[in-house]
């Protein structure tokens, strides 16, 4: 059954240990799955860490392997734009703190998406909206040029036995195009 791309967390305690990479990519092989299967997803406070170049040295194999980096909760915390240019980042994941008041009355919050989603695109990242929660939402996002969106909009979390049988019928994924 073809799921497309699982997402893990990435924490400070996985990079502390320098074989997180190797870790990874070894129990994807016993697996029998190719690297493009995986989406590492590493929050600003992880790449702020002491041991910052140890997660760029595990990021950049990770990558060069084949797996999806991801900046999650992109704009809550510390992180430079630097780190764009530093840390091999494919994706973007805006916060769903900046998505929940889309809709609402004018705001900080739809300049601020619409400067990520444009910054994205120019640097060639893929662009995901966290917390859809609206109609309104996804469709404001599609307007931005958001490339996927994410949240309880398209579906929520439901026990793994039902997992197969949705995805076998076509029906909603937890993560969407735009």
């Amino acid at each position: 059954l073809d799921v497309g791309r699982v997402a893990v967390n990435g924490a400070s305690g996985d990079f502390l240990r320098g074989d997180f990479a190797e870790r990874i990519l070894n129990r994807l092989a016993q697996a029998g799955l190719p690297p493009s299967v995986l989406e590492v997803e590493v929050t600003e406070t992880v790449f702020l860490s002491q041991k910052a170049r140890n997660v760029e040295t595990i990021l950049q194999k990770l990558s060069r392997a084949g797996i999806t980096i991801a900046l999650d909760d992109f704009g809550t915390g510390y992180a430079s734009l630097t780190h764009l240019k530093q840390f091999p980042v494919d994706t973007i994941k805006i916060d769903r703190s900046f998505i929940s008041r889309l809709g609402g009355p004018a705001s900080e919050d739809s300049v601020i998406v619409d400067a990520v989603v444009d910054l994205a695109r120019k640097l060639g990242i893929t662009s995901v909206a966290e917390g859809i929660e609206t109609a309104t939402q996804a469709s404001m996002l599609k307007a931005r040029g958001c490339d996927v969106g994410q949240g309880y909009f398209f579906g929520h979390p439901m026990p793994a036995d039902q997992v197969s049988e949705l995805l076998k019928a076509g029906g909603i994924a937890s993560e969407s195009g735009l």
